[in-house]
């Protein structure tokens, strides 16, 4: 079994041995085998079992019928298994998929037999009187969800006549269907608030479009009373269903039909063009572009165009038709002011910034509303590929802050992607050492963060300060030390232009902030510095051992005691001292060590 060698006659004995049980047992056996090789997901054991109960075209589900999975796996003749873990039902091994799938009529009509089983399940009696109102998403019946979720597709692999009387059965009584809601959940996207308890206006048609079941859409646009535009609840017609889901067959049969509106509007605003170029349907695009009747260039409610939605997701051909035509602006901005360049280069698609950028409208430097422009967002995500595209153009300024005064290099180094800082430091119009509004610098960020890469990157420039304070007074070695990155505290510490002992605008020194956060690595480094004073104290008259005491770092408070130049006993703004803090805050072995030693004062009034 480990390699699926010579598997092949074990399995086909075993089969043999199956069908020689005759009776109902071959039935349940070779029946069981179906499902599972067939099913679009696995089968949970529950779910299995009620499938297997029900009789096609019966509208009543007999509980009696419903084998036990002892049964199930009995007359499997060891084929089949429960997996204990998800409680799904598999088979042995994965080369008895194959082997079952390959062998020529094993299973007849396997697809239209489950189509059939989910449509007889779903237009059962028991099924029927469920409301999607009174059932929780958590509490359905076992089966309910396989049914309402795969029918459909099952039916589009293989259609019985059967199969498409019981899809109409079930779509005359549709309204309010407990099976729309539970395909509606699974197909929505969350954006839709959608109103599961009043979903009358969700059709059949708007099924059939979904997973183009031509037949079904056929027979019911010719019905009476269908309206071939209707919208759901989210303002959805059966055209933009099927533009959505890619059903090139259902978009082809809905476009032919009379007083189709190819840009009916859903809830956001999009169309059915948009819809398809998002989800890189380019067959659907194609043929809603051959409409004249068709906007290719309609923005939705926040302004994003078809063209725009393609270059987000990364659509390359959708993005090249798009860009064929005279009536679409490949650099219309939306109302927040992203271009689709924008968009595309914030993802990293590069074959779709390739295209824009060969477009001779495309500004590809043009801000947004917040001034982030598209080598901003490249660089921001850290897409290298992108940022060297934009790079070569010289109408693009790699250097151009957005509104709060951030860089692209800065947010390079902020978020750590070295690739993109050294192409930012192979340009002689970056500056490196340029500060935010907050005053906030690339190198600021990098140590911030421990990016001893990027911090290595940085310090290598000769017009860099790697002591500028941001406007809180904060240096690079004093947020590194704060947040305990030793590896970038010893690099800066290398460089003599950096002061170790500098403090912020609260009087807070690196020191102090390592002894605070008990990073007891970055306090030893400082401490073997001759220009660090260990005991100075901030604007409240705290001192590293004060704070290391307070927030019982023991570690931090020993290595303090060692040296000569620490006053243990000092007290700070509020009249406190280090040992009355370790008492306080509960700290008992800050507060044993502070007491055996020689200047600490242990006659003070109960806390």
């Amino acid at each position: 079994m480990t390699d699926g060698l010579g598997l092949e006659d074990a399995y086909g004995a075993t089969l043999q041995r199956i069908k020689a049980q005759g009776g109902q047992k071959c039935k349940l056996g070779m029946t069981v085998l179906m499902w599972i090789c067939y099913a679009e997901r696995p089968m949970g054991a529950e779910e299995l079992c009620r499938a297997l109960a029900l009789e096609i075209g019966l509208a009543h589900c007999n509980d009696d019928n419903v084998p036990s999975m002892r049964t199930v796996l009995s007359c499997c003749q060891g084929l089949v298994m429960v997996d204990k873990e998800g409680s799904a039902v598999r088979l042995i091994h994965y080369t008895l998929q194959e082997y079952l799938t390959g062998s020529r009529n094993l299973f007849e009509s396997p697809h239209s037999t489950i189509a059939e089983t989910c449509l007889t399940y779903l237009n059962s009696h028991q099924v029927m009187a469920l409301s999607g109102s009174h059932v929780q998403n958590t509490q359905y019946p076992p089966f309910l969800e396989y049914s309402s979720l795969y029918w459909g597709a099952h039916m589009k692999k293989e259609l019985s006549d059967s199969g498409k009387t019981l899809a109409l059965k079930l779509f005359s009584n549709y309204q309010c269907h407990i099976s729309i809601r539970i395909l509606l959940e699974h197909t929505l996207p969350s954006y839709f608030f959608y109103n599961f308890d009043h979903f009358y206006k969700f059709t059949g048609l708007h099924y059939a479009s979904i997973f183009g079941l031509v037949e079904v859409a056929k027979a019911l646009t010719i019905m009476d009373g269908v309206d071939i535009n209707g919208v759901d609840e989210t303002g959805a017609t059966p055209l933009l269903w099927a533009a959505r889901s890619g059903s090139e067959v259902a978009v082809e049969l809905l476009l032919r039909r009379e007083g189709v509106d190819p840009n009916k509007l859903d809830n956001r605003g999009q169309t059915p063009i948009s819809l398809a170029a998002g989800n890189g349907h380019e067959t659907v695009v194609k043929l809603l572009l051959g409409r004249q009747d068709v906007n290719p260039d309609k923005p939705d409610n926040r302004g994003q165009t078809p063209i725009s939605w393609a270059a987000e997701n990364g659509h390359e051909a959708v993005v090249k038709l798009l860009l064929g035509r005279q009536d679409v602006n490949p650099d219309k901005p939306e109302n927040d002011g992203q271009t689709p360049i924008l968009r595309a280069a914030r993802c990293g698609h590069e074959g779709v910034v390739k295209l824009l950028l060969g477009h001779q409208d495309v500004n590809p430097d043009k801000p947004e509303n917040r001034g982030q422009t598209p080598i901003f967002r490249a660089a921001r995500y850290g897409h290298e590929g992108v940022v060297k595209l934009l790079l070569r153009r010289q109408d693009v300024n790699p250097n151009k802050p957005e509104n709060d005064g951030q860089t692209p290099i800065l947010w390079a180094a902020r978020n750590g992607h070295e690739g993109v800082v050294k192409l930012l430091l192979g340009r002689q119009d970056v500056n490196p050492d340029k500060p935010d509004n907050y005053g906030q610098t690339p190198i600021l960020w990098a140590a911030e963060n421990g990016d001893e890469a990027v911090v290595k990157l940085l310090l290598g420039c000769q017009d860099l300060n790697p002591d500028k304070p941001d406007n809180r007074g904060q240096t690079p070695i004093s947020l590194a030390a704060m947040n305990g990155h030793e590896a970038v505290v010893k690099l800066l510490l290398r460089r003599q232009d950096v002061n170790p002992d500098k403090p912020d605008s609260r009087g807070q020194t690196p020191i102090l902030w390592a002894a605070r956060y008990g990073h007891e690595g970055v306090v030893k480094l400082l401490l073997g510095r001759q220009d660090v004073n260990p005991d100075k104290p901030d604007d409240c008259s705290r001192t590293p051992i004060s704070l290391a005491a307070e927030n019982g770092h023991e570690a931090v408070v020993k290595l303090l005691l060692r040296r000569e130049d620490v006053n243990p006993d000092m007290l700070d703004k509020w009249g406190n001292t280090p040992i009355r803090q370790a008492i306080m805050f509960g700290h008992k072995g800050v507060a044993k060590l502070l007491r055996g030693h020689e200047d600490i004062n242990t006659d003070m009034p109960d806390i």
